[in-house]
C-alpha cells in the first residue's frame, strides 16, 4: 500500500469572520428599527461595494414559500452603524 498523502491545509479567510460579524450587525440595526414581522424567516445582509449593503427581510411558513416583505439599500460605517438608508427604515411591526 501506498503512504497516504499529508492533508492539504485550506488557506484561512481571516476577513470572513469580520464580514460576518459587520453583517450581522447591520441586520441587528434594520431589525431594531423596523420591528419583527410575523413568520419571519431569515434577514439578509448583502456587501455590495465599499460600505454599501442590500438588506432584505424575508417572511414566510418556509424557505419554498419565502417572500421579501422589506428591502432596503444601506451604507454603514465601518464599525457596521447604519449612516443612511433608501428607503428610510421606519418601525413597521
Amino acid at each position: 500500500m501506498a503512504p497516504k498523502a499529508p492533508p492539504v491545509e485550506q488557506p484561512v479567510d481571516k476577513d470572513k469572520g469580520r464580514r460576518e460579524k459587520l453583517n450581522a450587525v447591520i441586520g441587528e440595526q434594520v431589525m431594531h428599527t423596523l420591528g419583527e414581522p410575523g413568520n419571519l424567516l431569515k434577514v439578509q445582509v448583502r456587501p455590495l461595494w465599499e460600505n454599501y449593503y442590500r438588506v432584505n427581510v424575508f417572511i414566510g411558513t418556509d424557505g419554498a414559500f419565502a417572500t421579501i416583505s422589506n428591502s432596503f439599500f444601506v451604507q454603514a460605517a465601518s464599525d457596521g452603524k447604519i449612516v443612511a438608508s433608501t428607503p428610510n427604515i421606519l418601525k413597521q411591526y
